[in-house]
Formats: structure tokens, C-alpha cells, sequence
């Protein structure tokens, strides 16, 4: 059935088996203990400072071939392993282990007038379909939140990680055996054939729930063909709105942090506003710092003007996701004009603002409707681990379900667990 590496010839025969396995193995795992699951969560993190040489070396042949897929700096830069970085991978693992287990957890209950006693309890959703692009190190956050979270995955990376994922996925599926659970529990699909993700996308009997993270056309695509339910986000087009209130030496750093600090990931801001009084101090400093890292601004017609070598913006600036070192920029009136800029071009991922106004701050809380709203923060807070969820499979823009960063409660569902003693419905 498989030819050459990445190469499956039967390509229905082999997603409908992996999905089946998934299945099975899903079963056993919504059973077994929290304690199981954390033992695997600890041997995969030793085997993964064990084999960090050979790691390293299959990451290696995926950065040498980046250039040829056609990856910029920063996205070379989220491929890319280090043993450094893989010492983080492990040490989370190490901390979702310590985390408590959401199987089992009574939501709430009660015991109704005819004695029945009600509880409704967390339960695994089943088989998670998660694919993902050029980043291996959401391979192993992935299967660990999955499986922390009783569920069984089935991993579609990116052919850009294809050497990386593969040794990855190997010391994850041999800790698994190692520890007593079924090595289906965390599956990589072996071929990089995009049709391959079509049959798992119409496997709605078998799969419980896709996930994909990555560009925009990755998520349309899975969005409009999925015939199971989908947790996503197609953009992020996030902002930072300066009050004319704000500490402007603390808004000056919130705003570099949250353009500069990761610019390629979906929670750096992509748009600056900053209230009209205090334009003109505020701008040409934090412009200073900017230009300073290599951002490239492009302005409205009254930021332009304050901020020499900038460029002009065009209305699509502020509609853009630009995952790089450029920010748009906008002078507004005042907090409504702030809120109302954000309610028509904001993707609803992450908005903050930056203010020592109260009342401000609490009208931007309620008004701005986005899955993590900011105050006195960088927009790079809106991150599972950043927020106490430990790891996260990704952050949701949708608004059921699950929303903002998917821990492993936003992997649970929930059922009814009714107990009786002989009790019949008159």
C-alpha cells in the first residue's frame, strides 16, 4: 500500500484504517486512569531529551529544505529545534502531567424530587483530526493535550516538518506502548498527498472533531469540506488601542512586545490605534522603537505625518494578518472610534488596550468581542499556557464550544450520568 516515504497508493484504504484504529483506541483511552495518562506524559518527556541528537538531525534536513518550500525568516524560525527548545517540549509535558485530569469532573448535580441523582460529567470527545503546518513542536503539545484529555489524534502535519514530525511522532508512539497504552492512541498520517485529508475530512462517523491550525486557505479549505464539527480561527488580526489615559512608557513596551516578540505567530498585533490628544507624543516615540526592531509602518494620513519613513496604509492594511515585521497604524478620536475601528476589522483573536482609565477599560472589556480581550497587556498573553491551560491545541475564534486557547477542558464534552433506585417515568 505505501511505495516510497510520504507516497501511499491506496489512499482511501489507508486513511479509513488509521481512522479506525483511532477509534478503537479512543475507547480504551476514555477509560483509563489519570495516572496512566501522566506516566506516559513523563516518559515521553525523558525520551525526548534522550533522542534530542537525533531530533535535532531530522530537523535539520527540514530547515536545509524550507528555502525551497518557500518559507520565510519567521516561519524557518517556528521549524526549527533546538535542544533548548526541546528541553521546553519536554519540562510541558512534565507540567500537562501535573495538571488535573478534566475526565470525570462533575460539572454539576442534583438530585431531582423523585430521588434520581444527576450528575453531569466531562468526557472525551473521541477522535480529534489535527493538522497543522511548520511547526513540529505542536506535534507533541498536540498528542499530549489530546490524550491528557482522553482523546485519541490523528496528527496531519505539514510537508515542510515531514523528517521532524516522523521522529517525533516515533518517541511519542514507543513511550505509549512503554507505559501500557495502544500505540493508535497518537497517530501521524505518513503521507504529505493533500487528498489524504479530504478522505479524513468526510470520516465524520469516525472522527469526532478537526483542528486545523495553520495559513487561512488551510482552515477555508477544512471549514468548507469537514462534515464533522470544526474548532478554528482564520485570522489574526489583532490590536493594541493607546488611551489617552495610557502610561505611555508602559504602552510603548506593550506595544513592542506584542508586534516584535514572535511577529509570525497568531496573537502579535497587527494594527495600532492611538487616541488623537496624545498622538502627538505617543507616536514618534513608540515609532522610534519600532522602526528600531525593523517594523515597517504603514499609517493613515494623520500617523503618516508623525512618523517620518513610513508608509501610507491602504484600507486591505487594516483588513491584513501580516505575520511579519509591519504594523498598520491609526490615529482615532477617541475609545468608541477605538472600539468601532476594532468591531469592523478585527478577526475577534486578541484586542487590548492600554490604559490607567478604568471606566475605559471596563467599556473595552464588555464592547470588544474577541476570544481574549487585554488590559495593560500584550496580545501574546492570549496563549493556553500563558493563561493556566497548561498546553493548547489551538485558539478558537468560534463561538461554540470551545474559545480563545483549547486546553483540556475545550477537548471534553459533557454527558448525563443519572442514578436511580427503580424510579419509572408516570
Amino acid at each position: 500500500m505505501q511505495s516510497t516515504a510520504g507516497e501511499i497508493l491506496d489512499l482511501e484504504r489507508y486513511t479509513t484504517e488509521v481512522a479506525t484504529a483511532a477509534q478503537s483506541a479512543s475507547r480504551v483511552l476514555s477509560t483509563v486512569e489519570g495516572a496512566l495518562k501522566n506516566r506516559w506524559l513523563r516518559r515521553a518527556a525523558e525520551r525526548i531529551r534522550e533522542k534530542t541528537p537525533e531530533i535535532v538531525a531530522a530537523n535539520q534536513l527540514d530547515v536545509q529544505a524550507a528555502p525551497g518550500f518557500g518559507l520565510n525568516a519567521a516561519a524557518i524560525d517556528r521549524l526549527t529545534l533546538t535542544p533548548s527548545r526541546l528541553l521546553s517540549v519536554a519540562e510541558a509535558l512534565e507540567q500537562i502531567a501535573m495538571l488535573t485530569d478534566p475526565v470525570g469532573e462533575v460539572i454539576e448535580g442534583s438530585i431531582r424530587p423523585n430521588g434520581l441523582r444527576v450528575a453531569r460529567v466531562r468526557a472525551p470527545l473521541g477522535v480529534v483530526f489535527f493538522i497543522y503546518e511548520s511547526r513540529p513542536n505542536v506535534t507533541v503539545d498536540a498528542a499530549a493535550i489530546c490524550v491528557k484529555s482522553g482523546n485519541a489524534v490523528i496528527l496531519r502535519g505539514g510537508k515542510e516538518a515531514f523528517h521532524s514530525n516522523q521522529v517525533l511522532h516515533r518517541v511519542l508512539s514507543d513511550a505509549l506502548v512503554e507505559v501500557g497504552l495502544p500505540r493508535d492512541c497518537v497517530q501521524l498520517v505518513s503521507t504529505t498527498d493533500r487528498q489524504a485529508v479530504g478522505h479524513f475530512l468526510r470520516m465524520s462517523d469516525k472522527i469526532s472533531v478537526t483542528i486545523p491550525r495553520g495559513g487561512k486557505s488551510l482552515i477555508e479549505r477544512v471549514a468548507a469540506e469537514a462534515r464533522m464539527p470544526v474548532i478554528k480561527h482564520f485570522d489574526g488580526i489583532c490590536h493594541v488601542y493607546v488611551d489617552r489615559l495610557a502610561d505611555q512608557a508602559m504602552a510603548r513596551e506593550i506595544v513592542v512586545n506584542s508586534k516584535c516578540q514572535r511577529p509570525g505567530v497568531c496573537n502579535a498585533a497587527e494594527c495600532l490605534l492611538v487616541h488623537a490628544e496624545i498622538a502627538a507624543e505617543f507616536l514618534p516615540a513608540v515609532g522610534r522603537d519600532l522602526v528600531a526592531r525593523g517594523v515597517e509602518l504603514r499609517c493613515c494620513a494623520r500617523s503618516h505625518v508623525l512618523l517620518p519613513g513610513s508608509r501610507l496604509a491602504t484600507e486591505e492594511d487594516f483588513h491584513t494578518e501580516f505575520l511579519d515585521l509591519i504594523m498598520a497604524v491609526r490615529v482615532v478620536e477617541d475609545l468608541e472610534q477605538a472600539i468601532t475601528h476594532i468591531d469592523s476589522h478585527s478577526s475577534h483573536h486578541t484586542d487590548a488596550i492600554v490604559t490607567n482609565d478604568l471606566q475605559a477599560a471596563e467599556r473595552f472589556l464588555a464592547a470588544v468581542d474577541s476570544s481574549a480581550v487585554m488590559v495593560n497587556a500584550s496580545t501574546r498573553f492570549n496563549d493556553g499556557g500563558e493563561l493556566g491551560l497548561g498546553a493548547e491545541i489551538g485558539i478558537s475564534t468560534d463561538k461554540f464550544h470551545a474559545r480563545g486557547p483549547c486546553g483540556l477542558r475545550e477537548l471534553t464534552t459533557y454527558k448525563y450520568m443519572v442514578r436511580g433506585s427503580g424510579q419509572i417515568r408516570s
